[in-house]
């Protein structure tokens, strides 16, 4: 099984780590079980490196469930900016992604699912807090509840 490398770059009170991911790598569920094993409860991060294909998500509101967008074609990673949070006692990750085609155009949206190739580069940085998300009944969504 393919599987990113970690580094804790920083241990003061917010612990920073370094991720790389691999060609191969699927994202979304690696950096699930990162968090699980790092007992991460309210964390953020940011990449940038490339992907194979990916998943991407719109969310449509008057359905209250994500459009799925299909991108399947190597991929420059512009951006990625998300965060972590608790939600029913395990860790959520929240990512949204801008990616660059090969004709320079672009295509983003919420980060369903990514296959890595040839690397990811993360920065991630824990809180010393925690944050706990709530399902939102309007949205039929868990969103962050600051009131916890």
């Amino acid at each position: 099984m393919l599987c990113m490398k970690s580094k804790l770059i920083n241990h003061d009170k917010q612990k920073t780590f370094a991720l790389v991911f691999d060609a191969g790598d699927e994202v979304i569920s690696l950096l699930t079980d990162f968090a699980q094993q790092q007992n991460l409860h309210a964390s953020q991060f940011t990449a940038i490196g490339a992907f194979e294909k990916a998943t991407l998500g719109y969310f449509n509101i008057s359905i209250k469930d994500y459009k799925k967008i299909e991108v399947n074609e190597q991929v420059e990673v512009l951006s990625v900016t998300g965060d972590i949070a608790m939600n029913e006692n395990k860790p959520q990750i929240h990512a949204h992604v801008v990616l660059g085609k090969s004709d320079a155009s672009t295509v983003g949206g919420h980060l369903l699912k990514a296959i890595v190739k040839p690397t990811l580069e993360v920065i991630l940085t824990e809180s010393p807090s925690y944050l706990n998300k709530k399902m939102n009944k309007e949205f039929d969504l868990p969103l962050i509840d600051l009131t916890q």
